[in-house]
């Protein structure tokens, strides 16, 4: 993953302890830091996946604040002294160990009573920028990742599901008076993903092509668990340039495989997607890995732009 980031220095997370009383008057407009006074349990949550989870799950027995605001791209994060001090007065934190190391970094120094880790509730596997169906058929040395640990799981609605049921299980552990109510909360979300999961193996199980070509490796999961083979231009990291041979590469490709589009997303840059997608004559089109929601996200929640996702690649792989 990007390596960019600057963690908070230590003076910094001693300096967030040290104000105490006064930092958090100065926060006192976030509810996740008045020591939840409403009466509520205070969760924050590293990024949208997890606080959709929160929102979903927690329901009205829960404040919840994330620290990825909308439309920052989650990998880059930096944890500020408001943020840390937030954290610290928490009832419970819901984050994806792995992804955003700042966030690793602020858990770990926290004194925070639950830490729910979404990367301990379902398995991850190590992939590269081929993933699924054929990728080794398509590995002829043209600079493709060998692969690392891959912290996308919540774009299967499988693995997702997973993460949600350890999260309703942490709620319990935070807040037991409200058990009941997050054991209820938690079934009715594993239903539905259940339900969405559904659509996606009814929706792709027949198509023209079963391979498409996104911006970064985010989507291993999900081409993994409906039989389709990703081709990312990028890796795991949204932010590396992909070598000349890597790009001749996914030309052959896709002219082989007739591969018809190449998606991008909403948080970084399309200049590559559509400079490809000119050079061998393929149209471009959205899949939103939804690690933010914003005013160019098709849909205002998990499942609309998940809905609008399966759309997207059904019009690409020619579904029947």
């Amino acid at each position: 993953m990007n390596v960019r980031r600057r963690l908070i220095t230590g003076s910094a997370a001693l300096a967030a302890t040290t104000l105490g009383l006064g930092t958090l008057s100065a926060c006192s407009g976030s509810a996740a830091a008045d020591g939840g006074s409403d009466g509520k349990l205070d969760v924050v949550a590293s990024f949208y996946p997890m606080q959709f989870l929160a929102e979903q799950i927690g329901g009205t027995h829960v404040h919840v604040t994330s620290l990825t605001e909308p439309g920052q791209e989650p990998h880059d994060l930096e944890i500020s002294v408001r943020q840390t001090v937030r954290l610290e007065r928490a009832g419970a934190i819901v984050y994806l160990k792995g992804l955003q190391p700042a966030v690793d970094t602020a858990v770990a120094q926290s004194g925070v009573g639950t830490k729910i880790d979404a990367a301990s509730l379902t398995s991850l596997e190590k992939h590269g920028n081929e993933v699924g169906g054929h990728a080794a058929a398509h590995d002829d040395g043209d600079g493709e990742e060998t692969g690392a640990t891959d912290p996308h799981i919540w774009l299967d609605p499988v693995k997702y599901a997973e993460v949600a049921q350890g999260v309703g299980k942490g709620l319990e552990k935070a807040d037991p008076g409200h058990a009941a109510d997050y054991r209820k909360n938690t079934a009715a979300l594993v239903e539905k993903l259940g339900a969405l999961n559904t659509r996606f193996t009814d929706g792709l199980r027949s198509t023209r092509s079963t391979t498409f070509i996104t911006t970064h490796a985010a989507f291993g999961y999900l081409a993994e668990r409906y039989g389709l083979t990703e081709e990312a231009i990028n890796g795991l990291d949204p932010e590396s340039e992909p070598s000349a041979n890597r790009v001749k590469g996914l030309e052959r490709m896709a002219k082989a495989d007739g591969v018809s589009t190449v998606f991008y997303e909403t948080l970084v840059s399309d200049k590559t997607a559509k400079t490809i997608a000119g050079d061998a004559k393929l149209r471009t089109d959205v899949l939103d890995p939804i690690e933010g929601i914003t005013a160019k996200s098709r849909g205002d929640d998990y499942f609309q732009v998940m809905e609008s996702n399966l759309k997207a690649l059904q019009k690409a792989l020619g579904a029947k």
